[in-house]
């Protein structure tokens, strides 16, 4: 790739879990002699890759996959430590003639490294641990009243987040400013210019899809790789919330230790899927630069590979492969 001054031209794949983003992004980056730069807060993690969705051994061995699998449970990767890890990845990738492309479903993630994040101060323990007691107090829907009146923009995208809930209340708190301003001073210049693209399909057959993908994960062992983190963390009450925060590992546990059936857990982690694919499809259509396909059936993949084919024959003519 020609080294330049410009921005970076970066092929990003973006879509909701179960869509099948990394089907494509593999058949993408085999065109294109690509590596894959992940873009999931949970598949960064070891032995959580049932529960995680992480690329197949056969899809690892087809192309090459970065930030997937490098950390244990027990560390913490925020977002913007992602993105500087992410940077360097994708220079490495650069200089051996490669195309880097980022693939995910992880919004913040995908945001901090597109745009850069907002230097907010770090946690301080005292005043949190005083926040988590005053809403258990007092309750989220108060509290999140509480915030609509200092910051009315963020205390719409809460959602129930208790954690984000937390940390809002937290910045004001101790900083005197609210997390939204905060949020309008990256605190770096991107190096990239993202080329967003989409993949997204009815609601109902992704529904569907992502029913099918509970049934094969199970069916794969996936209470196998928590009962191996209970073994591995002193019991399952100690396995991190790095693991527990991911869809459907808190079902699983609970299946395990007895409080639920294993067709309960099955509905409820179907319930928190399709409700964080929501999420995801709320976040990412707020983003104006992404090139949205729609498509569905068995064709999906076919249809998506020609378009993107089409799409990055552009960038990569561009930067002179």
């Amino acid at each position: 790739m020609k080294q330049s001054t410009e921005l970076i031209n970066l092929p990003v794949i973006v879509g909701p879990t179960a869509v099948g983003k990394t089907a494509v992004a593999v058949r993408i980056a085999e065109m294109f002699n690509g590596e894959i730069v992940s873009a999931d807060s949970r598949q960064v993690y070891r032995g959580i890759e049932i529960g995680s969705g992480a690329p197949s051994q056969e899809e690892l061995e087809r192309v090459p996959h970065h930030l997937v699998g490098m950390l244990d449970p027990s560390e913490r990767l925020s977002a913007g430590e992602f993105a500087l890890m992410a940077m360097d990845v994708i220079k490495d990738i650069q200089k051996r003639g490669k195309l880097p492309i980022l693939a995910g479903g992880s919004g913040l993630y995908v945001r901090a490294l597109v745009d850069g994040l907002s230097p907010i101060p770090p946690s301080n323990e005292d005043v949190r641990q005083e926040i988590m007691a005053e809403v258990s107090k007092r309750g989220m829907q108060e509290m999140i009243s509480e915030l609509a009146k200092i910051d009315p923009k963020y205390a719409e995208k809460i959602d129930n987040n208790k954690k984000r809930l937390v940390r809002a209340v937290e910045v004001w708190r101790t900083t005197g400013r609210t997390i939204s301003d905060w949020h309008r001073e990256p605190d770096y210049n991107s190096q990239y210019n993202p080329v967003m693209f989409g993949l997204a399909r009815q609601r109902q057959e992704l529904i569907d899809r992502i029913e099918r993908r509970i049934n094969i994960m199970i069916d794969a062992g996936w209470k196998g790789e928590v009962e191996n983190l209970s073994e591995h963390f002193g019991g399952y009450d100690k396995i991190p919330v790095t693991v527990t925060e991911g869809l459907g590992y808190r079902e699983i546990i609970s299946f395990l230790k007895g409080d639920i059936t294993l067709f309960g857990a099955k509905e409820q982690i179907l319930i928190s899927t399709r409700q964080f694919a929501k999420r995801q499809m709320t976040w990412f259509r707020a983003d104006k630069r992404i090139k949205w396909l729609e498509l569905s059936g068995d064709e999906a993949e076919d249809g998506w590979v020609s378009w993107l084919q089409e799409e990055l024959q552009i960038i990569v003519n561009q930067d002179s492969f």
